[in-house]
């Protein structure tokens, strides 16, 4: 993007072409004759010389012509642009207990869904800080609250069981997500908690946990996945090594519908890979933020570059004016 500092002196591109009649209708000075001998005898000069006349007669004019447009303060802008997000601040709290190894939602266990849906969300969100927290007997964090989403999905895919002790220990889950947001500022703070919903495991029951986020102004969506089954879950049988048993796999909806009601959230219950997928996008489109965009632009002078063509192309006039081989007839 080009622009004028002074457009106005662009105006002076006008005088030039009455300049330029008056300067080829002024009488000309005859050179003096030539005594050693006569030019007749020679070949007239060839298209290519008679063009790099023209261009050094023209170069003076050039020269005039730049300079007024460089008296006009050209510059050259580069348009950009920042977007300020007063975004939303989402901590995603994903059970990784054993009975979440059930694969009664199709296409692979509950928590491979969990995961693959999840790491879909995030890529839906780039304005906002995510983080991650894993849960099952204990709960840690997985990734503090970031805008490296890159990273963050490859610590989602690494979520895995086993990373603590067995169990479902939903009030800590949510306790631990509660406080990866204690310290922010945003004006929406936000978990997702994801869980068979059976409970029973942890320090801290899940309503004590709704407290805690609601005096902290933090609210829950609540995700139950599964439904109660039969299934092959992998067990370590202490003679048979890794091994599979067929156990009743129950989910209890009860804690997660309260933890949504007092936080001012909501609850969602999945019984199968596309209903879940489908849950993440509403929750996407319910915690939006508005985001505000910033169009800048820097610009450069142009001015000492085209003065600097100028001055070559005055120095290219002089040197001809003073060459005799421009100036002989």
């Amino acid at each position: 993007m080009i622009r004028f500092e002074e457009p106005w002196l662009l105006l002076a591109l006008l005088v030039l072409p009455a300049l330029m009649v008056w300067r080829a209708r002024r009488p000309r000075t005859q050179p003096a004759a030539v005594r050693w001998g006569s030019l007749a005898g020679l070949p007239g000069p060839g298209w290519f010389t008679r063009g790099v006349l023209l261009l050094v007669r023209l170069a003076p004019w050039a020269a005039l012509t730049i300079m007024l447009v460089a008296a006009a303060r050209p510059q050259q802008g580069v348009q950009q642009s920042e977007v300020d997000s007063r975004g939303v601040d989402i901590v995603l709290a994903m059970d990784i207990s054993r009975s979440m190894q059930a694969s009664d939602m199709g296409g692979g266990t509950r928590l491979d869904l969990a995961r693959s849906t999840a790491r879909d969300f995030v890529r839906g969100r780039p304005h906002d800080r995510i983080g991650v927290v894993g849960f099952a007997g204990t709960a840690f964090t997985q990734c503090p609250l970031t805008l490296d989403h890159e990273t963050l999905a490859t610590l989602i895919g690494s979520l895995d069981f086993g990373l603590a002790q067995d169990g479902t220990a939903i009030g800590m889950g949510l306790a631990t997500a509660v406080q990866r947001l204690r310290e922010s500022r945003t004006p929406s703070k936000v978990v997702v908690l994801l869980t068979d919903g059976e409970n029973n495991r942890g320090a801290i029951d899940p309503a004590t946990a709704a407290e805690l986020a609601r005096a902290l102004r933090v609210r829950v969506y609540t995700v139950l996945v599964g439904r109660p089954t039969m299934e092959q879950v992998p067990v370590n049988d202490p003679v048979l090594g890794p091994t599979f048993a067929m156990m009743q796999v129950d989910v209890d909806p009860a804690p997660l519908i309260k933890i949504a009601g007092v936080t001012g959230g909501r609850f969602f219950r999945a019984g199968d890979a596309a209903t879940l997928i489908g849950i993440y996008g509403e929750i996407d489109q319910l915690e939006r933020a508005p985001l505000r965009a910033f169009v800048y632009r820097e610009y450069r002078d142009l001015g000492p570059l085209l003065l600097a063509l100028a001055a070559v192309l005055l120095a290219l006039g002089t040197l001809s004016g003073a060459t005799w081989a421009f100036r002989a007839p």
